[in-house]
């Protein structure tokens, strides 16, 4: 959902229609600003979609990723939620139903036909949600750090963030961004520096957006989108995470029918933790479906 710094083109709005989701039984949803988008690799590839998590970016989650993906000839489109990136913040709150279209609408600005989603935390709601609007659009799914609704811990972690963002505390939000990011292992292991550069209290860090972001995640429910999923799923559990238990992860994949299950020994950004092992689980994982 949040990013810890490691250590060590225009686009056309949501599409006015799409299929019925819970979201759009009882509201419209809301149009969205333009979100800031990268484009790269072989246009002519399979088609991958990002997802990034809250208070988070496409460089912040999956810097490492794209070149990885880009390198095995996929076609990678990048966008940046509202308040993230070069992305201007929403004027409404956001929605889970805005946020898939949204980035749907990316990949039909980019020419991808079809395409797999990749999602991180508040991605993979997103993505699941895009999934269930737009079937016919989606080859598969890979899923890390998932939730398809926030537990009670999450609750108390996204009230908090919110207060500390609210009161202009950024000390005390890189402080609970580190202890709920990091596994205790990785953030006991840290050098003086680094860890100076974790809490560093700067306001200019946290995406403009992080609050719109974290209120959605407040909102999230995708338990009944989970079954109405026929594409090739991995998700990715994080078991030593401290802001969504890896049980979150487990009920995704319980619930996603034919979905493949992986676990990785990390707090909440493996990215930053275990990079290696989380890129590897995903290539193996598109190759081995042809995606």
């Amino acid at each position: 959902m949040t990013h810890i710094p490691a250590t060590g083109a225009a686009s056309s709005p949501a599409p006015a229609s799409a299929a019925a989701s819970p979201d759009m039984a009882n509201s419209a949803t809301p149009v969205l600003p333009r979100l800031s988008t990268a484009v790269t690799g072989d246009a002519r590839g399979p088609g991958i979609l990002l997802a990034h998590g809250a208070t988070g970016s496409i460089e912040g989650n999956y810097a490492q990723l794209i070149p990885a993906l880009t390198a095995s000839g996929h076609r990678v489109v990048a966008p940046d939620y509202p308040g993230s990136g070069r992305t201007p913040r929403a004027t409404a709150p956001l929605t889970l139903d805005s946020l898939a279209d949204a980035l749907v609408a990316e990949a039909d600005a980019a020419g991808l036909q079809t395409f797999t989603l990749v999602g991180f935390s508040l991605g993979t709601a997103v993505s699941v949600r895009a999934a269930v609007r737009h079937p016919d659009r989606v080859r598969g799914l890979v899923l890390t750090s998932a939730l398809a609704r926030p537990d009670r811990r999450l609750g108390v972690w996204l009230a908090l963030w919110l207060r500390l963002l609210a009161e202009g505390d950024y000390a005390g939000f890189a402080q609970v961004r580190a202890l709920s990011g990091l596994s205790p292992e990785y953030l006991n292991g840290l050098s003086p520096a680094e860890l100076e550069a974790v809490l560093d209290p700067s306001p200019d860090l946290p995406p403009p957006g992080s609050a719109e972001q974290a209120a959605l995640v407040r909102t999230v429910d995708t338990t009944a989108d989970l079954p109405q999923l026929a594409v090739p799923a991995l998700v990715i559990a994080t078991t030593r995470d401290q802001l969504l238990h890896p049980s979150l992860s487990r009920y995704v994949a319980d619930h996603i029918p034919g979905a493949t299950y992986a676990e990785i020994a990390t707090g909440h950004v493996p990215m930053v933790e275990r990079p290696d092992e989380w890129l590897g689980l995903i290539t193996d994982f598109l190759a081995a479906h042809r995606l």
